[in-house]
Formats: structure tokens, sequence, C-alpha cells
């Protein structure tokens, strides 16, 4: 497959300059960069981004994700092998990544056993994790991006 074009945060430079500075926010939010990673991975399997998928396991993997958790993330409700701070946060990115399939997708039940596994500056770095994420979704499938493209 072929992109349709390049991609819009290279064809902006300032985009991308922003795009850095927010993975710099979030990464300096507190979370663990795995959870990070997992969150990533989840909303990109939902919205069906193969590009996202592809990076999302590859970042996974050198933040120290092991291949058996990364192939259960589809299945991770039913995983023993994710405690309850990633449930809480991949519970959060289901909820908010489908907000279209039903009103109040994140509920106040959903969103308290978010805040009791993580503080405000987390759940902002999840929170912001799981938008920029839907945003690169959105773009990677419109213009086609190709699993595995690098940015030259």
């Amino acid at each position: 497959m072929t992109a349709r074009m390049t991609n819009p945060a290279l064809v902006l430079p300032p985009a991308m300059e922003a795009i850095q500075g927010l993975y710099q926010a979030m990464y300096a939010g507190g979370v663990d960069p795995r959870t990070l990673e997992l969150v990533h991975l989840r909303a990109s399997q939902i919205n069906g981004c193969s590009a996202c998928v592809h990076a999302g396991v590859t970042s996974a993997t050198k933040a120290g994700e092991s291949t058996d958790r990364l192939l259960a993330v589809p299945a991770w409700y039913e995983s023993p092998l994710f405690d309850e701070a990633e449930r809480a946060a991949l519970a959060l990115t289901e909820a908010t990544t489908r907000l279209s399939d039903r009103p109040g997708q994140v509920t106040d039940e959903l969103w308290d056993e978010a805040r009791r596994h993580f503080d405000e500056k987390q759940l902002a770095a999840i929170i912001l994790m799981i938008a920029t994420t839907n945003f690169f979704n959105r773009i990677n499938t419109t213009i086609k991006e190709p699993a595995g493209a690098t940015w030259n």
C-alpha cells in the first residue's frame, strides 16, 4: 500500500513541532511508559489503524512490553496479564475511543476507577495519549499510511 499523500504532520512542520511537544508532555506525566503504549495500541486496534498498531507494538516493545501482553491487548478484559491500573487505563481508552457507540460512554464508575489508580497529572497524560492516538488514527487511515512507514 502506498500513502495517498505525505503525512500532514510533515507537510506542515509547525504541526510536527506541536505534536512532539505534546508527546514530551505526555511522557512527563508520571505514567509508566508501558501503560501509555498499551493505551496507544488499544485505541489504534479499535480504530483499525494498521500504521499506528505497527508503531504501537514497536514502541511498546522498546518500552519493555512482553510479546504475551501485546498479544493479549485485544482481550485485556479477560486476561490475567494486566494489573488494576492498566485495566482502568484500557477501559478509559475504550470508552473514550468509542464515544459514538452510546451516549455517556465515559461513565462515572469508569472515571472513578481510573481516578483510584492515577492522579490528575497522570490522568491528563492518559487522556492526551488517547486523544492524540485517535487524532493520528484518523489521519493515517485517511491518507492510507502504510504500516511500518518511516518518516524521512
